[in-house]
């Protein structure tokens, strides 16, 4: 596997923990041919929407890209205009960072099993159209981790009629 194959898998790893522990199964589409790379689906449902799903573009990145505030991700155009439609199951932009050694990219004993560092997500919908031509940076709260307990805010969100 080369390099960005392997970011791929931890990234997918990294997203099936979170799921699992918050109790969503996910999905994976054959093609990702508009910037889907899983979905998740919940069962059952309290809201006005019962098996609410969401989708999730994932990117995965070792370089610095956070500031204290912000994580600036350049996101390619095809993915952006993917992301900002009204679509029928919300999406988002889910960013995983990762140690620039592979080697660093877990670390386990007897105690733990540590997945490093930490996912951010983001939603697009709505945002404006651009007139860049290739990329599109991306400013994702800090404060925005892709969390067990923020992963079912947004599902109990969906579920209730609103957006992630």
């Amino acid at each position: 596997m080369d390099i960005n194959q392997q970011k791929e898998q931890f990234s997918i790893t990294y997203i099936r923990a979170i799921a699992a522990v918050a109790g969503y199964s996910l999905y994976r589409p054959e093609v990702d041919n508009d910037s889907v790379d899983l979905g998740m689906v919940s069962t059952g449902g309290t809201g006005k929407i019962v098996a609410p799903r969401l989708e999730l573009q994932l990117k995965s990145t070792a370089r610095n890209l956070s500031n204290e505030n912000y994580i600036n991700y350049p996101l390619k155009l095809k993915n952006y205009n993917d992301l900002k439609i009204n679509a029928l199951v919300p999406r988002i932009l889910v960013i995983v960072l990762i140690p620039e050694k592979i080697t660093d990219w877990i670390k386990q004993t007897e105690d733990e099993l540590c997945l490093r560092y930490c996912a951010y997500w983001v939603s697009l919908r709505g945002m404006a159209d651009t007139e860049n031509t290739t990329n599109v940076t991306i400013e994702i709260p800090r404060s925005n981790q892709f969390t067990p307990l923020s992963l079912q805010a947004m599902i109990e969100r969906i579920s209730s009629g609103g957006l992630p």
